[in-house]
C-alpha cells in the first residue's frame, strides 16, 4: 500500500490484510539497509488474526521515495507522522536492529501512540566499527558482506536453512545489495550517533519485550540485556542458536514471542 507523507511516497506492507478502525494495529520497523520484506511472516500472521499491519519501508528504502533520514530521532518523528496519516491512534511498535532504536525512541517520546513495544536485536548505544562505516561511506559492497557475516550465527553461515539446498546467508546479502547508494551508510551512521538509548529506555511506560540472540555479534547479548534492564518490567526472550538475523534464523520463536506482546 502507498500513502503520502511530507510530499513523499510511503510504502508499507499490510500482510495482505484490510485495515479497519475497529482492529488493533501493529507497526514493524526494519533495520539498516533492509525493507518491509523482513517482516513477511509476522505481518501475514497478524493480518490474518484481526490486526491492522503496517510494515513500513523507511524513506529511501524499498519502495518508499525520498532521502534516507539521518538520525534515529527523525525516523521516530516520521513513524508518528505515518500513523497519523493512517488515522491509527495507538499501535504495538516492533523494531529490529536500527528499527529497535527507532521503536525505543518512539515509545519514549510518543507514549500516547504506543500500546506495546518489542525490540529485536537491540543495543544502546549501538556503536558501528570504523571499518564498517568507512566501507559503507565509500559504498563498498564489502561493507554489506562484512555486516551480513556478523549478522548470522555459526549454523547459519554454513547453511542453517530447514529446506535442503537453501541458505540464509545469501538471502540476507542480496537484500542488502538492493539498497540505494548512500542509504546503508546513512543508516549505520544514525545507529552509531544515537546516544540517548538507555535514557529513552528508562522513559518507556508501556509493556515491553526484548529478544536476544545468544550468538548476536552486531548487538551483543550483554548490551541487549542492559536495554531490557533499563525498561520497567520488560520481558526478556532468549533465542538460541541465533545471531542478529533472528527474523530469518528463528522465525517461529520470534513470532511466538510477538504474540505475547502485540
Amino acid at each position: 500500500m502507498k500513502i503520502e507523507v511530507a510530499g513523499e511516497t510511503v510504502f508499507y506492507g499490510t500482510g495482505s490484510g484490510a485495515h479497519s478502525p475497529e482492529q488493533p494495529s501493529v507497526i514493524f520497523i526494519h533495520g539498516a539497509g533492509m525493507d518491509h520484506t523482513v517482516w513477511l511472516m509476522p505481518a501475514r500472521h497478524f493480518a490474518r488474526h484481526g490486526y491492522n499491519v503496517v510494515a513500513v519501508d523507511l524513506p529511501g528504502h524499498g519502495r518508499s521515495s525520498g532521502q534516507a533520514l539521518t538520525t534515529v530521532e527523525q525516523m521516530a518523528d516520521w513513524i508518528s507522522a505515518v500513523l497519523k496519516a493512517l488515522e491509527i491512534t495507538r499501535a504495538a511498535v516492533v523494531g529490529h536492529s536500527m528499527g529497535s532504536l527507532v521503536a525505543l525512541e518512539f515509545a519514549a517520546r510518543f507514549s500516547d501512540q504506543t500500546r506495546s513495544l518489542a525490540l529485536l536485536g537491540t543495543s544502546a548505544p549501538m556503536p558501528v566499527s570504523d571499518a564498517l562505516l568507512d566501507a559503507a561511506q565509500s559504498d563498498d559492497r564489502v561493507a554489506m558482506a562484512m555486516a551480513n557475516t556478523w549478522s548470522h550465527s555459526n549454523p547459519s553461515l554454513i547453511g542453517g536453512h530447514k529446506s535442503p539446498g537453501m541458505t540464509l546467508y545469501y538471502g540476507g546479502l542480496r537484500l542488502l545489495q538492493r539498497t540505494r547508494e548512500g542509504v546503508y551508510f546513512a543508516d549505520l551512521n544514525a545507529c552509531n550517533t544515537f546516544e540517548s538509548g538507555l535514557e529513552r529506555a528508562a522513559a518507556v511506560t508501556c509493556p515491553a519485550l526484548v529478544m536476544i540472540g545468544d550468538q548476536d555479534k552486531m548487538t551483543g547479548p550483554r548490551q541487549a540485556a542492559l536495554v531490557a534492564a533499563a525498561i520497567k518490567s520488560a520481558e526478556v526472550v532468549p533465542l538460541s542458536p541465533c545471531g542478529h538475523s533472528m527474523l530469518s534464523e528463528q522465525p517461529n520463536a520470534v513470532l511466538a514471542a510477538l504474540k505475547r506482546i502485540v
